[in-house]
């Protein structure tokens, strides 16, 4: 269970307005991909797992632009919290890229996907017990409300897939079929930020 109190899933004005119950909102949008995809079978199973792997990848490109630089500078020991999130987060890259490589009908893609919901569940617990619930206690609405701006600016051109061993936003676009996404990504979030 979340340690977070977060606005009901029709209350969209607060989604937008708070970085972490934006981003809590998108676990609970991983959690039923993930049962979507195992619940079907043959096309929607393909549809409903490229619609997981597109989500996994914004979500974690947006964190990896706005949550873990805030929490590397504002949280007590942000650093180590950081990187221990970045480890998990290359630790599902690689599984996740092993289950791209996979149709969704080969006999072992499902013990592989079991894993990945494995690893992404207890990553998002990790994130909202030692990130999302501290950033809400060292910031403002004003500073969430920035952050949660910027999410939707880097998600608006995250990369489709994750490149397992590269933990950064940056990086992770600067591999996408295009270089210039990761200047549009830089100049979206500081443009959010305020800072552009």
């Amino acid at each position: 269970m979340s340690e977070l109190n977060t606005p009901q899933a029709g209350d969209d004005q607060a989604h937008d307005i708070d970085v972490v119950a934006l981003l809590m909102r998108q676990h609970g949008d991983i959690r039923n991909l993930f049962d979507e995809v195992e619940q079907s079978q043959g096309e929607e199973r393909r549809d409903a797992f490229r619609r997981l792997v597109r989500l996994l990848a914004v979500h974690e490109t947006a964190e990896e632009e706005v949550v873990h630089p805030f929490a590397r500078r504002a949280l007590s020991g942000g650093e180590q919290v950081v990187k221990d999130r970045l480890a998990e987060e290359r630790a599902a890259k690689e599984t996740l890229a092993a289950l791209d490589d996979l149709d969704t009908d080969d006999p072992t893609f499902m013990p592989q996907l079991m894993k990945l919901r494995k690893d992404v569940q207890e990553h998002a617990r990790a994130e909202e017990r030692y990130e999302f619930i501290h950033i809400r206690r060292s910031t403002d609405v004003t500073n969430l409300a920035a952050m949660a701006n910027a999410v939707k600016a880097a998600e608006a051109i995250a990369p489709t897939h994750p490149h397992p061993g590269i933990e950064s936003a940056a990086a992770n676009l600067a591999l996408g079929p295009v270089a210039a996404l990761m200047d549009r990504a830089k100049d979206a979030v500081r443009k959010a930020m305020g800072n552009g």
